[in-house]
């Protein structure tokens, strides 16, 4: 179980990294990399915010041992908590603009769901494909 819990965390951290950096990136081309400038409070809030972002869906995939909840409610409970965890990160460390009006929350609210749902399914796949595997390697045996 502790084994487990550490494998959870660390993939979580990696995660959550990858995709805020992912992010910033995606910022720095689109406005030009000549234009942007992170400075290091802005990179430390990066990296902590994306670690317990990551560590807020990743531990929250414990709800898919449990086989008495129906896989709609375990996505549903994965999801909503650890979207929830995302916007309160995101409107304390300034990474969602609330002073900008509605129309820019909604977008960032809608991009946030995107990226969620994007890594949700590749997880998904892969985790399908590796059942896949050893349900063909108990088959052989």
């Amino acid at each position: 179980m502790k084994i487990d819990l550490i494998k959870r965390l660390a993939m979580g951290a990696f995660v959550g990294c990858f995709i805020v950096m992912l992010v910033m990136v995606l910022i720095s081309l689109q406005s030009g990399p000549q234009n942007v400038h992170f400075d290091g409070v802005t990179i430390i809030n990066a990296f902590l915010g994306s670690i317990v972002v990551g560590w807020g869906f990743s531990l929250t995939g414990l709800i898919y041992e449990r086989e008495d909840v129906a896989f709609s409610l375990q996505v549903a409970f994965q999801m909503g908590i650890g979207m929830l965890i995302l916007f309160i990160v995101a409107v304390y460390l300034q990474w969602m603009p609330v002073n900008l009006g509605i129309g820019i929350i909604i977008e960032w609210i809608i991009i946030a769901c995107i990226f969620a749902a994007i890594s949700w399914c590749g997880f998904y796949i892969y985790y399908y494909l590796v059942a896949r595997e050893i349900n063909k390697k108990i088959l052989n045996k």
